[in-house]
């Protein structure tokens, strides 16, 4: 295999950001791999949100390098992020409420054409194969929580990631709905999209996720296996308190 087969998609080195005393996240490193599903846990305030906006460009760290594909991406731009292949939902899904489904999808697709008719063609395929199409031309805010997901998931899709953040898309999901989402991220994976999911559903994270990072105040206290991070007993610690990992 050939060195550039095996440079790693996305590596950050040593990141650090600080919001005035606070740190959000300190000297963290982390390599994923092209074709890998990438976990990040931890508990509220750990700092997860903050380190994929580094990575998506709305923060730049204080110091510390990301490379994507071997490029460096440090401090660039969101919109420049997403033309280099960078895709992201956010935790608060925030769809353009007065317009449809469609409409939603469609400003993703403009990401990579300014064709109305290969965009709309684009994200009527991407609606129909999330589950979307029966909603295709519902108004935005009137949809479930559920169809608020995955319209965030299919806007984001429509620009064509190579790699796609996925911050908490099961949060608020019923037992089956999360079954149905594990489906469909390996799904997407398997299209070849790398994949980095920050996730409190730990059910999801064991059967995604090949590699997963825990993070506490900002810092990485374990980083391995789903089986092997689930039995450090910082994790455990962090989590459930010390007497639990005791």
């Amino acid at each position: 295999m050939s060195a550039l087969a095996e440079q790693p998609m996305l590596v950050l080195e040593s990141l650090n950001k600080r919001f005035g005393g606070l740190v959000v996240t300190k000297d963290l490193s982390l390599k994923v791999q092209a074709g890998q599903i990438y976990g990040i846990i931890g508990p509220n305030g750990a700092g997860k949100s903050t380190l994929f906006n580094e990575i998506s460009g709305y923060i730049p760290p204080d110091s510390g390098r990301i490379t994507f594909g071997g490029t460096d991406i440090t401090g660039h731009p969101p919109h420049e992020l997403c033309k280099l292949g960078i895709g992201r939902t956010f935790q608060i899904v925030k769809p353009f409420p007065s317009r449809t489904v469609l409409d939603n999808v469609v400003v993703g697709a403009f990401a990579r054409t300014s064709n109305r008719h290969e965009a709309v063609e684009r994200a009527e395929r991407i609606v129909h194969e999330l589950g979307l199409g029966r909603r295709i031309n519902q108004i935005a805010k009137n949809l479930s929580i559920v169809d608020r997901k995955r319209l965030e998931l299919a806007k984001a899709l429509a620009t064509q990631p190579k790699l796609l953040l996925l911050d908490e898309i099961l949060a608020g999901l019923t037992p089956s709905e999360v079954e149905e989402a594990i489906t469909l991220v390996r799904t997407i994976r398997d299209r070849g999209v790398t994949i980095v999911m920050i996730e409190h559903v730990m059910r999801a994270v064991m059967a995604l996720c090949e590699r997963v990072l825990v993070l506490s105040y900002g810092e990485n206290i374990a980083e391995g296996t789903p089986d092997e991070v689930i039995r450090n007993p910082q994790v455990i610690s962090a989590y459930l308190g010390v007497d639990h990992a005791a």
